[in-house]
């Protein structure tokens, strides 16, 4: 019924039900009368109050709500990052390849990631593809990625994907989740919020990558890579990379130990969405589809388990620790020891030690045949045991006779029995070789002529000068050096003698070696010997003969062989590196037969030739070096003569230097024009007499036993005279 066919008393009552609410007259006059004569006064304030306090009741709900919301926010408590990023401890090499690595207190192996140094970019464009498109544009949540779920959700009848943000996801594996249900999802956008606040997406996607499950007690895309490719996650092909995608989705029923089969069906899903999406071609697809999973776990690296060890008990608390050593020389050596050990017998083991000449830092380490052989005492570091080092050190003992200037490599030397006191020493194959040049001696290996250069040079001075070189000698209790440390009665690491034989491929200055890298590790050269004494040295080694695997004239090397056949050694060196090879039983036991230059020193040829490098060339002779013949050397160096055969007739005197002074400082004018020459008299002696500086021959001193002499560089210079007879002299100063 229209407005027009009711009464003029009906109309009102339809607006009756609406308080304050009347209809307008097409009279506006009119109806300002009517209303004003409907309305009672003070109604439309009644009614704006209204308003108000609706208004106000709602904006109190909203204030509650928020604070509510804002409460419970703050119950949630801080995020335990602290807790989140704690990783296995890893020990890495020098060039950042895993060597080892520790699982974590409760048996979980997680590795930390840098995804943009170490993550095949492949993968991560897979991962983004499939879990998270806008990772780098959202700030934690994803309002298109939730509202796309959705629709696929009611469309489909089935989740298609999720609309959870990979932040999302991180957040769910920091603080887990029980069971679905809104408040958990609420839950994780909040954190999600907290995240994006306190790290940055790098930090986001390497956490994420650290922590996300595969299956068992593998977390991270790291762990997962190695146990079940055995490679790191740097290079994956498409299949795998998929299949790294898939199994966080469901790692417990994904397990490729357990049911591979879900595994690869979970795969092959994420390919077909791939193509679907249009981020892999069908074909790429197909071929990485027909590539199978694997099915069995494979180990964790364990490369350098002594150095690992011996780095997490120097370096505690710390996630990552970067060693020296190289990964692919290190794990070759560890074959060779493995493999000359078995040929060796049951009981043996091998140790092998490589160290840089240039920086003393160790390349390898090998301290057992095998870390987990028992019966050969594997776990026991055999590189830094110490034990009789055998003829080792001959090389030490005419690298300072060199030095003190009384015999040159082309001198003569007697090889025949001789006694100093009660000491008889005998050769290693009981006979003597009659008169033979130093050189030779060395090479051979010789016992007589290098006691009787200890005799000379000292024991004492021996063992301070590799004290001083940075080297723990261990001499038996309650004794002093004596001559018998010449031929292995003192006890050495073969880290030690590493170190010294470096010092020798340095021209005479060791440094300490490095295995750790620290920054400004304080690391000093320290002196072993002269540059050209250590010239001389290493030239002699340089012409010993090879076993039968060596080449001639590529490596400076010496074997020992320590009493009753407990210890074989051989230490070489070429240009560039030190290798040092110690093959024994670890409990000291004999082993008949066992000699440095049958055991040890092939082992120490095959090490240079694992390194894959040709060896590098021995430095240049330093500047005046004596380079001759045995005629053409001065008199005094032509043969060496025990202090036992010095015997004088009348009123000869031994020479001794007048000037300069023993420890004295001389001051020399080197300024263009300046006196430069520098004075030596001498007393005594039989002509004629030889002057040597720092080994190295200045000429012949005249009939008034004095002559002048270029002096050395600034610094301490050893100053010797040798008369007709071997005797001599010898003073240090400092020219400055």
């Amino acid at each position: 019924m229209s407005d027009r066919g009711m009464s003029k008393d009906a109309r009102p009552k339809l607006f009756s039900s609406w308080p304050g609410l009347t209809r307008p007259s097409r009279d506006t006059s009119a109806g300002k009368k009517d209303v004003d004569a409907r309305v009672k006064p003070g109604h439309g304030k009644r009614s704006g109050r209204l308003v108000l306090r609706i208004a106000g009741a709602v904006a109190i709900v909203l204030v509650m709500v928020a604070a509510a919301f804002a409460a419970w926010v703050v119950s949630l408590g801080p995020l335990p990052l602290a807790q989140a990023q704690q990783v296995s401890t890893t020990v890495i090499d020098r060039n950042g390849k895993l060597l080892r690595a520790y699982a974590m207190a409760d048996g979980r192996w997680r590795l930390p990631v840098d995804a943009k140094a170490s993550v095949d970019p492949g993968y991560l464009k897979l991962l983004f593809a499939y879990e998270d498109k806008r990772f780098y544009a959202h700030h934690g949540v994803d309002p298109l990625a939730l509202s796309r779920a959705g629709f696929q959700l009611l469309t489909r009848g089935h989740i298609v994907s999720g609309g959870s943000t990979i932040t999302m996801q991180l957040a769910r594996l920091i603080e887990p989740r029980h069971q679905r249900s809104v408040y958990a999802k609420l839950r994780q956008m909040v954190r999600a919020v907290e995240l994006e606040r306190q790290l940055s997406k790098d930090q986001i996607l390497d956490l994420y990558l650290a922590l996300a499950p595969f299956g068992g007690n593998l977390e991270g895309v790291r762990a997962a890579s190695i146990s079940y490719f055995g490679k790191e996650p740097k290079r994956l092909s498409l299949a795998e990379a998929a299949l790294l995608v898939a199994l966080p989705q469901s790692p417990e029923r994904r397990r490729l130990d357990r049911y591979p089969e879900a595994a690869h069906a979970a795969r092959d899903r994420v390919l077909d969405r791939m193509v679907e999406d249009g981020a892999v071609s069908k074909d790429d697809a197909a071929q990485a589809e027909a590539t199978p999973v694997p099915k069995m776990r494979k180990q964790i690296p364990i490369l350098a388990p002594h150095s690992s060890d011996q780095a997490i008990a120097t370096m505690k608390d710390a996630p990552v620790i970067k060693l020296t050593l190289d990964a692919t020389l290190q794990r070759n050596l560890e074959a060779l020891a493995r493999d000359r050990a078995i040929a060796q017998g049951p009981d043996v083991s091998v140790a092998i030690v490589v160290v840089d000449n240039e920086t003393g830092d160790v390349l390898a380490r090998v301290g057992s045949a095998d870390y987990f052989d028992e019966r050969r005492a594997g776990q026991v570091d055999m590189t830094r045991a110490v034990r009789s080092p055998g003829s080792t050190l001959k090389p030490f003992i005419y690298g300072l006779a060199f030095e003190d200037g009384f015999v040159h490599p082309d001198s003569l030397i007697e090889d025949r029995p001789i006694r100093f006191g009660t000491y008889a020493p005998e050769n290693f194959d009981m006979t003597f070789q009659g008169t033979v040049p130093i050189r030779k001696a060395l090479q051979l290996s010789l016992n007589v002529p290098a006691i009787a250069l200890l005799d000379r040079v000292g024991a004492s001075r021996l063992s301070s000068r590799l004290k001083q070189a940075g080297t723990n000698l261990v001499l038996p209790k309650d004794e002093a050096p004596g001559l018998a440390m010449g031929l292995g009665g003192v006890g050495i690491t073969l880290q030690d003698l590493a170190q010294l034989y470096s010092g020798l491929a340095r021209l005479g200055a060791t440094k300490p070696l490095r295995e750790i890298v620290q920054p400004n590790d304080g690391r000093e050269t320290m002196r072993l010997m002269d540059q050209a004494a250590a010239w001389q040295v290493g030239n002699v080694l340089l012409g010993t003969p090879p076993p039968e695997n060596g080449v001639h004239n590529r490596i400076a090397f010496k074997t020992g062989t320590s009493y009753g056949y407990r210890d074989a050694w051989s230490v070489g060196f070429d240009g560039r590196i030190t290798i040092g090879v110690w093959v024994g039983r670890p409990d000291g036991a004999p082993v008949p037969g066992l000699v440095g230059r049958t055991a040890a020193a092939p082992i120490l040829f095959d090490a240079f030739a694992r390194t894959g490098k040709i060896p590098a060339a021995l430095p240049k002779p330093p500047r005046g070096v004596l380079v001759a013949s045995n005629a053409k050397l001065p008199p005094p160096l032509r043969r060496f003569r025990p202090l036992g055969e010095l015997v004088r007739s009348g009123h000869d005197q031994a020479p001794h230097i007048q000037f300069p002074l023993n420890g004295s400082r001389i001051d020399v004018d080197q300024s263009e024009g300046g006196h430069t020459a520098m004075p030596v008299k001498v007393a005594g002696g039989v002509l004629p007499l030889t002057v040597l500086v720092n080994g190295v021959s200045a000429g012949d001193i005249d009939s008034r036993r004095q002559r002048l002499i270029d002096p050395p560089g600034p610094g301490f210079a050893r100053l010797t005279v040798i008369d007709a007879t071997g005797a001599a002299d010898t003073v240090v100063i400092r020219v400055q």
